[in-house]
């Protein structure tokens, strides 16, 4: 079996194993990419070590990988009900502050130790969402603007609909908005046109902008006929009249 396929079966695995912790409806996959320009003659040496650092960080994000699973199942663990005492064998938290706060430490873990990886990425990404969580404001903003950065146009997308969405309860519409609307611009697989469009209307609504909404909602029913995205702004927009 090729390399490259033995790699992307572990980033299939891992991707099974976190998706619909990064958002409820976001599907996303990690793509990697890897160009050498090898001259006509070139040093045997050389390749070697090309090649011996690509195995490096590969074997990097597989151990980044399994340490990200244990945060991610760290952010799953159940909640116990108030009063109720731990059960033997059940692993799960007494509040939703005690599991973030666990899950920080896991998550941060990755990010220290494996920085220049791919998973790391995620780890940031997932470290933002977290401190929301958590209500550390500086943290949330840190580690989603560094996503959003990213190459990796999906998970920068997901990082950029986080941080509006902090922007926006935040008091913060003007960056929210500016977010928003680049998202509509700039659609990827994780985060679709609609979908930012909906959240922009949507923080127009709360801002009491209801010309602006508006002009969003009709805009989604033009462009997706016979959707549930139509249906759902023909709603929005029967509640604004």
């Amino acid at each position: 079996m090729r390399a490259e396929t033995r790699h992307q079966l572990k980033t299939d695995r891992f991707t099974q194993a976190t998706i619909g912790v990064a958002e409820a409806t976001a599907h996303w996959t990690i793509e990697h990419k890897y160009k050498l320009v090898i001259g006509v003659v070139i040093a045997a040496a050389v390749v070697g070590a090309v090649l011996g650092s690509w195995y490096y960080i590969t074997q990097q994000d597989d151990k980044a990988n399994l340490e990200l699973t244990k945060a991610v199942r760290t952010l799953e663990t159940p909640i116990r009900p108030a009063g109720s005492p731990e059960t033997p064998n059940a692993p799960s938290f007494a509040s939703a502050q005690e599991r973030a706060k666990a899950a920080k430490l896991q998550l941060q873990g990755v990010i220290d130790t494996y920085p220049h990886t791919h998973t790391a990425d995620i780890a940031r990404y997932l470290q933002g969402t977290n401190a929301i969580e958590l209500g550390d404001k500086a943290l949330a903003e840190r580690e989603l603007k560094d996503v959003a950065s990213s190459h990796n146009s999906d998970l920068a997308a997901l990082a950029k609909l986080a941080l509006a969405s902090f922007y926006a309860n935040n008091n913060r519409n003007k960056e929210a908005v500016d977010l928003y609307k680049g998202l509509i611009n700039k659609p990827t697989n994780t985060v679709s046109k609609v979908t930012a469009q909906m959240q922009l209307a949507g923080l127009y609504e709360s801002s009491q902008q209801s010309m602006e909404a508006k002009q969003v909602y009709e805009q989604i029913v033009k462009d997706n006929p016979k959707t549930e995205a139509e249906s759902m702004a023909k709603e929005r927009l029967a509640s604004l009249k």
